[in-house]
């Protein structure tokens, strides 16, 4: 029973170190065998800490414990259930959602407050600079209410139409 404990932990630290290297390409394997499944808590690196912690687990209990093999198996799977549990709502949830994109939709900006760069007329096209997520956007910009609108002006976003941001002075 030993070498299987030995050899749960050596293939969870190749694997580990594999990762490293070739994450995306295990992940794409991974996907492929297991399909797209809808249950979150099935991922590589979920599975392969459970596995790994029953070989250490095993493998320190059959070294410095008189339990019987029955009883180290049981307490080896426990102890992986609970760390595979660990892993996924200490690591990877966490870091599913700590996802940061500088991507947005020109739709996303209505509500945005932001500063006139170029003078917008009554009848015409200027632009504003618009601060997004970490960065600034400029855009081309309308006035709302069909007046004109000088540059360093405060404004807001009301519409946005044909790639254009319709905006309105903020008071």
């Amino acid at each position: 029973m030993e070498a299987l404990y030995w050899g749960l932990l050596v293939f969870g630290v190749i694997y580990a170190l594999v990762t490293l290297i070739f994450s995306d390409l295990l992940e794409h394997a991974f996907h492929f065998v297991v399909g797209d499944t809808h249950v979150q808590f099935l991922q590589p690196t979920v599975l392969v800490s459970g596995l790994t912690s029953i070989g250490a687990i095993g493998i320190l209990l059959t070294r410095y414990s008189l339990l019987h093999t029955g009883f180290i198996v049981t307490i080896a799977v426990a102890g992986a259930i609970l760390i595979a549990v660990l892993v996924y709502f200490l690591y990877i949830k966490p870091m599913e959602n700590s996802e940061n994109s500088i991507g947005y939709s020109i739709h996303e900006l209505v509500g945005s407050i932001g500063d006139v760069s170029i003078a917008i007329p009554a009848q015409g096209y200027g632009e504003v600079l618009i601060k997004v997520g970490v960065s600034n956007t400029n855009q081309i910009a309308a006035s709302f209410d069909g007046i004109a609108i000088a540059q360093d002006s405060r404004v807001v976003v009301i519409e946005v139409r044909e790639h254009t941001v319709f905006v309105s002075i903020l008071e």
